[in-house]
């Protein structure tokens, strides 16, 4: 199991700021591919990845990590400074 955390417009779309996910996925790009093919809201959110940052227990990283020893995956847009 992992907690997976949604931040922003990511959490808007699937409608939860948290979940805790039961998967098979080996890589983040794997987990993100489950998460599409669960219903719209989810696929509507991943849509297009390239708009999304990931860290992986609160580390920075990027899609083609591996979650082995994972405990926690957040998705967000990418933050803009000020």
């Amino acid at each position: 199991m992992i907690d997976v955390l949604y931040f922003a417009w990511v959490r808007e779309r699937i409608g939860q700021p948290r979940e805790r996910v039961e998967t098979q996925a080996t890589t983040v790009a794997e987990l993100v591919e489950e998460l599409r093919a669960r219903e719209e809201r989810y696929a509507l959110a991943f849509s297009d990845i390239s708009a999304l940052r990931v860290a992986l227990d609160q580390e920075l990283s990027d899609f083609s990590a591996p979650l082995d020893g994972v405990r926690e995956v957040a998705f967000f847009p990418p933050m803009t400074g000020g």
